[in-house]
């Protein structure tokens, strides 16, 4: 069996990058059988080379041929792969165990582990009694208890992390986008609709002087896409040197405002669903105002900013461009060779490469923006 193995390792590492992650897939169901023994003869009869060879090995040496490593290329495909059938796998099932980590916002209670009887009603229209959507009975809520009714928003999440762009760095094949997830649907329509309000109540407030110095910014428009107003919460944030000679960065001496205890709310929400981490929970944010034509060019974000951070969109859709070389075609206008869509209410999170190697830019958006950029310091 070792020289077996060896023979295996050595023809399957050869030529995996044409093959090599079809047969993982192909061997990999018998894994995950209750009975991990060998194939019978008769199930590998006909098969040559290494498929056949693979198909003589158990769970156990199957592990070790696939353990000992793959190209960079290969691994990330790999590990796309996995993904995308791990996904596969939790859509198909009607609970998963994820969902027994989530704490009821008011009694502090585990979820139940069983899920609760579908409602007839449309499942996205339920609120919660989180600060976010209100309180009391709604016609979409159908009698379900608060751990129900989250058990049910929490389920509808769509998360993406097999976001795979390989690009020469340095000499060697690398995911720049290794690191990157989309969490949509973390905000219904009419969650997002108190959040807008908020923002917009938060600029009245600047436009008023009602707000410290340093929290609310509405520079003057000199050129298409620039100047937008941003509302700092939280820690201040410096963009650019200022008249005094600060550097870009953050201000640990200046003062804003703190966090609206709405976006408090916003953050407790996305740590308690797994969409941000629990070691690392925001304490400050950047609402940055778009009007139609703004734009922001490429760039890899300050490391002021501790990883991962997020930004939550609002208000409208637009596209956001990733690559380690991003192309400036025209004010307002670039080219890059991965383009996301953020849709209304999702969560772009970013960390490892897909914050530190790929840079990234949003193109004029088609019309008023308010996304929010979420981040610890």
């Amino acid at each position: 069996n070792f020289s077996s193995i060896r023979t295996v390792r050595k023809s399957f590492l050869f030529h995996c990058s044409f093959f090599g992650l079809s047969l993982f897939f192909k061997v990999a169901a018998p894994m995950a059988g209750d009975i991990p023994g060998k194939l019978t003869d008769s199930d590998s009869a006909g098969q040559t080379g290494t498929i056949g060879l693979l198909k003589t090995l158990n769970r156990d040496e199957l592990l070790e041929v696939l353990s000992q490593g793959f190209c960079q290329h290969c691994e990330a495909l790999l590990e796309e792969r996995i993904h995308q059938l791990l996904n596969k796998r939790g859509s198909e099932s009607t609970v998963t165990s994820d969902i027994t980590l989530i704490s009821n916002p008011v009694t502090g209670k585990q979820l139940a582990r069983t899920p609760p009887p579908p409602p007839p009603a449309a499942n996205s229209d339920i609120l919660l009694n989180d600060g976010l959507g209100g309180s009391g009975s709604t016609s979409s809520d159908n009698g379900l208890s608060e751990e129900q009714k989250e058990h049910i928003r929490f389920s509808q999440v769509v998360r993406k992390k097999d976001f795979v762009h390989m690009e020469k760095i340095n000499g060697k094949s690398m995911n720049v986008l290794k690191g990157l997830e989309l969490h949509t649907k973390v905000f219904n329509a009419e969650e997002q609709k108190k959040i807008i309000e908020c923002v917009y109540n938060l600029q009245c407030m600047g436009q008023k002087g009602q707000l410290r110095e340093r929290t609310y910014s509405e520079p003057r428009k000199w050129m298409r896409g620039k100047g937008r107003v941003t509302i700092q919460f939280g820690c201040c944030y410096n963009y650019a040197v200022d008249k005094i000679g600060n550097p870009p960065g953050i201000l640990r001496e200046e003062e804003v405002d703190p966090l609206p205890p709405l976006f408090k709310q916003m953050i407790k929400r996305m740590v308690r669903w797994h969409v941000l981490p629990t070691m690392c929970v925001p304490n400050s944010c950047i609402v940055n105002i778009y009007n139609e034509g703004d734009c922001i060019p490429p760039h890899i974000d300050h490391h002021d900013f501790l990883r991962p951070f997020c930004t939550v969109s609002f208000l409208t859709q637009c596209n956001i461009l990733f690559g380690s070389s991003l192309k400036i075609v025209s004010p307002g206008e670039f080219s890059g060779p991965v383009s996301i869509p953020l849709p209304v209410g999702s969560v772009l999170i970013l960390n490892g490469n897909g914050a530190d190697i790929a840079k990234h830019c949003v193109p004029a958006v088609p019309g008023k923006r308010y996304p929010i950029f979420i981040f610890s310091d």
